[in-house]
């Protein structure tokens, strides 16, 4: 989606000046000094009439962050697109990122739960590859919950989240011995 904004000089003698500039997204039909324009007219037109309406295109100067970290503003200066990141609550964060951890790790272990229920009601052993999993995968919960609780900011937790390397399931459930 492209995006153009019009730059326009309010002289000083308005009691009330107007936006000094408005924003036109590709998308969408709109009227300019009494002419009206299709939604794609941004995308057929040259860079000669675009200027000639004095629009231009927008930049964005940095890019937004992740908005469960961080609450996400734009500012626009002319046609400079800003991006301003402001962290969240770090307790708030790190109550998230656990909740997390621990949804992620419920939802490997679960399918094959099964197995250890049915070991018990057996006294038969569960696949020692799957063993191995579960353990792994409660392991890499604890450590990314010990990770969690300790960060000293907002970006350390979405670090720690973004890195968290899950265990991979052995051979699939039907096939397995339990």
């Amino acid at each position: 989606m492209l995006v153009f904004v019009k730059i326009e000089f309010v002289p000083p003698s308005r009691k009330r000046p107007t936006s000094p500039c408005e924003k036109y997204v590709s998308s969408v039909s709109k009227t300019i000094d009494g002419v009206q324009y299709p939604a794609n007219w941004l995308n057929l037109s040259t860079p000669e009439e675009k200027a000639a309406l004095g629009l231009e295109e927008v930049v964005a100067t940095n890019s937004p962050a992740n908005d469960q970290y961080y609450w996400v503003s734009t500012e626009l200066n002319g046609a400079s697109l800003t991006y301003v990141n402001t962290p969240k609550d770090l307790t708030t964060v790190k109550s998230g990122a656990l909740d997390q951890v621990n949804a992620s790790s419920y939802s490997l272990l679960f399918p094959s739960d099964w197995m250890v229920v049915k070991a018990i009601e057996t006294s038969t052993k569960v696949n020692a590859d799957w063993n191995t999993y579960r353990a792994n995968v409660r392991s890499c919960a604890d450590n990314a919950k010990t990770m969690i609780t300790g960060a000293p900011d907002v970006d350390a937790v979405a670090g720690i989240m973004g890195n968290i390397a899950w265990p991979t399931q052995p051979a699939p459930l039907g096939s397995t011995q339990a």
